[in-house]
């Protein structure tokens, strides 16, 4: 048989498994679980059976890739064994993702799903790379391509272990983000002179008429209580995964619920602060500033009842969730007033 004919025909199960674990990946990132077992359902033991699917997709994965990191190629017949073993490992680490139900937690779920995903993402591109240069030796795209598969399979082993964890993870992360945005605007406002301002003359300055690039002092005022709602959004976040953190629990459906509704709702607030800061920028347009704001400070109140209203909120809580109240409706109104002044 010839050299072409060899790879011809080692191609064919290749081909076959890449369209395989292709759809197998496409109904993991758009399939549901299936409710029905999950009374039944052991987080404990899925964690075990899933690493252990993990672990078995990374070694089928590493053993399709030394087959083909150089000659001789593996005959059809021992291609044909290693597509299948790839597809069993791969339809079972599917399989247990989807023994996960949400009534554990959305929040936890969407985690392992994307994770999964990723193996799969991996492993199709390992074989896609394969299918494409079978004949040659190992190249720099075979091993990115193994490594990549190693790196998702890696980040199992840092996955939150329950909703509760999940649920603080996500607000950790939102909290980080907006930290940004108030360091960003804190820059920003301390650098607020003219940008021209160390290389033209005195006069040339005064000529200016121009003010796009920099704030006027009545855009500085109103920068004030903007930074404050900015703020106020912030400790509303920190407070959140601080009582998350101490209350969380994830006993009953309903607490796991509850937790997976505060992850969401503090999901709004990140893109609301940064429409915020944005529309700060020079030169500022107020009704665009007051619009913003509003969305903020609404979104802000959502969160607020949301925890007031939820398992994690003690009545020693109750004291920052109405401070948080009052600091929103303060700088708002300032913001509102100072508008309708400049108006």
């Amino acid at each position: 048989m010839s050299a072409d004919n060899s790879c011809s025909d080692v191609s064919v199960p290749l081909r076959n498994i890449l369209n395989s674990v292709q759809c197998v990946r496409d109904r993991v990132k758009d399939g549901e679980s299936n409710e029905s077992d999950a009374g039944v359902f052991n987080l404990t033991n899925f964690w075990d059976t899933l690493n252990q699917a993990v672990k078995a997709a990374s070694q089928e994965a590493t053993k399709l890739s030394l087959a083909f990191s150089k000659p001789p190629l593996p005959t059809q017949e021992d291609g044909v064994r290693l597509a299948e073993s790839i597809q069993k490992s791969v339809l079972v680490l599917s399989t247990v993702y989807y023994w996960l139900p949400k009534s554990h937690g959305v929040s936890l779920r969407r985690l392992v799903r994307d994770a999964t995903a990723e193996v799969l993402d991996g492993v199709v591109q390992l074989v896609d790379v394969i299918v494409s240069s079978p004949l040659q030796s190992l190249s720099q795209e075979q091993l990115q391509s193994t490594g990549g598969v190693w790196s998702a399979c890696d980040k199992f082993e840092h996955l939150p272990r329950d909703n509760q964890a999940a649920v603080l993870g996500l607000l950790t992360s939102y909290v980080g983000v907006v930290k940004d945005a108030v360091e960003e605007m804190e820059q920003a406002q301390a650098e607020s002179q003219d940008p021209f301002s160390d290389v033209l003359d005195d006069e040339d300055l005064e000529s200016r008429g121009n003010q796009d690039t920099y704030w006027s002092e009545e855009d500085r005022q109103l920068m004030a209580p903007c930074q404050g709602l900015v703020k106020a959004s912030a400790a509303c976040l920190r407070k959140l995964s601080s009582a998350v953190k101490a209350n969380g629990d994830v006993s009953t459906p309903e607490n796991v619920a509850q937790l997976d509704d505060l992850a969401d709702i503090a999901k709004e607030i990140s893109p609301s602060v940064d429409d915020l800061a944005l529309s700060l920028y020079p030169p500022m347009e107020y009704s665009g500033v007051e619009e913003n704001a509003c969305r903020l400070a609404s979104v802000i109140k959502k969160v607020l009842d949301i925890v007031r209203a939820s398992h994690v909120c003690l009545e020693a809580d109750l004291n920052w969730v109405q401070f948080l109240y009052g600091a929103v409706d303060h700088n708002l109104h300032k913001i509102r007033a100072l508008i309708q002044s400049s108006s």
